[in-house]
């Protein structure tokens, strides 16, 4: 039986719904969410054209410790490269691909709003 999600897990799930929706709008397509594997997660898997698309969301509800772009450090950078070459191997792809970030502020009520979508946030070495 699984535990009930804490109010911090499904503000995240919202987060990543709306990512989604909006990257959707934008024209890219749903590969799969929340890729999980040994080596770690990633958040939304979509496709632009030939190219697939790794999409880190990240919210944070102030910028008192940087914000959310910064708190996608080089750690995690290399755990999501990681990743993401773990997901080419398994589906056979090798298709271009790249790492996007989309950041999310709270607004007044409290609710995600999509703050930036940084395209190619990082590459891969």
């Amino acid at each position: 039986m699984m535990s009930p999600r804490t109010a911090r897990q499904r503000l995240g799930d919202q987060a990543e719904t709306l990512a989604r929706d909006y990257l959707k709008h934008q024209g890219l397509t749903l590969r799969t969410q929340n890729f999980l594997c040994r080596l770690g997660e990633v958040d939304l898997i979509m496709q632009d054209g030939n190219t697939c698309v790794f999409v880190e969301v990240r919210l944070r509800r102030s910028d008192r410790f940087g914000g959310a772009l910064a708190s996608v450090t080089r750690q995690k950078q290399q755990r999501l490269i990681h990743t993401a070459n773990f997901y080419l191997q398994h589906e056979q792809l090798s298709s271009p691909c790249r790492f996007d970030v989309i950041t999310l502020v709270l607004d007044h009520e409290g609710q995600p709003c999509i703050d930036q979508w940084i395209r190619d946030a990082f590459q891969a070495f």
